[in-house]
């Protein structure tokens, strides 16, 4: 059997249950200096018609697994017990049949439309694909869309609304930061009033808001105002969810450049902790729950509703911050590598000997000593972060 739909190539960490449907292909700004995705590639509408194929085709997939699964003897379930035995007798076939099943498998409840700014289609194209996803899939309670902030700011809430009435559950929008001098500097094409109507017209509309914000993103000249700024933006819109992606500089990202000349100085870990701390400490009279869903953030456990969780994240921060330098260091290396997801994980020792004996191969491999060979297991740490981007 062949691929039956299009994928584009990212979602939330939180849609990792999500079927994904593309509504449109890359992302029509495209500019922004933090971000690889989709640079060299053109942006471009799907229409209706090829959206509503891509959903007869994941139908047809939903229904050739349902039939094996009865005739193979599993009465229609999709049981890890028959996802084994199915995929070992078909190889899987293609993608696209791989991600159904695995949809299917986690309930087959939500849907996230693709790429990066959905919210551009055309208010009633997006309705009509709304009810004929719902259509052929019934099974379908939540839909979810990034969209860009500036869109959203020029989209009234009567549209909003219109799309909340055909099922779109939630938005996703990447603010990263408030401070107009580092959108600017960023490139990220729009304002921090403009956020706020965008983040205001969504939470009026009774759609769910999911407002990303990206620790370190000011680096060392701008990291204050970063946090208090976003802060103060946030506080403004009042949104279901402030996520938190920590800031990683690739090769092949525009902001590259700049920190290879020495333009753009990158916080450390401890420095983007401090600023989480400031931020967190700055968000008053809302009542978000703030998630650590990546793997990029050091601090996993720096989640709560505010304002009632605020003291427990902060309470987080500062017994990573009190740690002494090599404690810190050691949680460092296990978070980066994959191993650790909570400061308590330091006191599991059979892993902690493990990480112990990886920090000193790294340093006996770097032949460095002092202030030389601490800046090296650093770097060393931080490149590990690439495996999570």
């Amino acid at each position: 059997m062949n691929d039956y739909f299009e994928m584009g190539p990212i979602r939330p960490p939180s849609e990792s249950q999500s079927l994904l449907l593309r509504v449109t292909r890359n992302c029509p700004w495209n500019k922004c200096a933090f971000c690889h995705t989709y640079k060299g590639e053109p942006f471009s509408f799907r229409t209706v018609e090829e959206i509503k194929k891509d959903i007869d085709g994941v139908k047809a997939i939903v229904d050739e697994i349902r039939q094996r699964s009865w005739s193979m003897g599993f009465a229609g379930e999709i049981s890890q017990d028959f996802l084994r035995t199915f995929l070992s007798q078909t190889g899987g076939y293609g993608q696209a049949f791989q991600s159904v099943s695995g949809w299917l498998y986690c309930g087959g409840a939500q849907a996230f439309l693709q790429d990066a700014n959905s919210l551009l289609v055309k208010t009633g194209d997006l309705v009509e694909i709304l009810d004929y996803l719902h259509e052929k899939l019934p099974s379908i309670q939540r839909i979810t869309s990034y969209a860009r902030a500036r869109t959203l700011a020029k989209k009234s809430v009567s549209e909003l609304r219109e799309l909340r009435a055909a099922g779109l559950s939630r938005i996703h929008i990447g603010m990263e930061t408030g401070y107009d001098p580092l959108l600017q500097y960023m490139k990220k094409g729009v304002t921090a009033k403009e956020q706020i109507q965008a983040g205001r017209n969504v939470v009026e509309s009774g759609i769910s808001l999911s407002e990303y914000v990206m620790p370190g993103l000011g680096g060392k000249q701008w990291s204050r105002e970063h946090a208090t700024e976003t802060a103060r933006v946030l506080n403004q819109i009042n949104p279901d969810f402030i996520r938190l992606r920590t800031l990683y500089v690739r090769r092949n990202m525009p902001l590259f450049s700049q920190v290879e000349s020495g333009e753009f100085v990158r916080l450390s870990d401890d420095q983007v902790a401090s600023e989480i701390k400031l931020f967190i400490a700055s968000l008053n009279g809302i009542h978000s729950t703030v998630v650590s869903d990546h793997i990029l953030n050091l601090l996993e456990e720096v989640q709560g509703r505010l304002p009632e969780g605020r003291e427990k994240m902060l309470e987080v921060i500062d017994r990573y911050l009190s740690l002494p330098a090599e404690e810190r260091l050691l949680y460092r290396v296990g978070r980066r590598l994959g191993y650790y997801r909570s400061l308590n994980d330091l006191h599991d020792l059979p892993l902690r000997r493990r990480m112990e004996q990886m920090i000193d191969d790294v340093r006996h491999s770097l032949n460095g000593e002092g202030a030389l060979l601490s800046e090296e297991v650093e770097r060393e740490v931080y490149r590990l972060m690439e495996n999570y981007i």
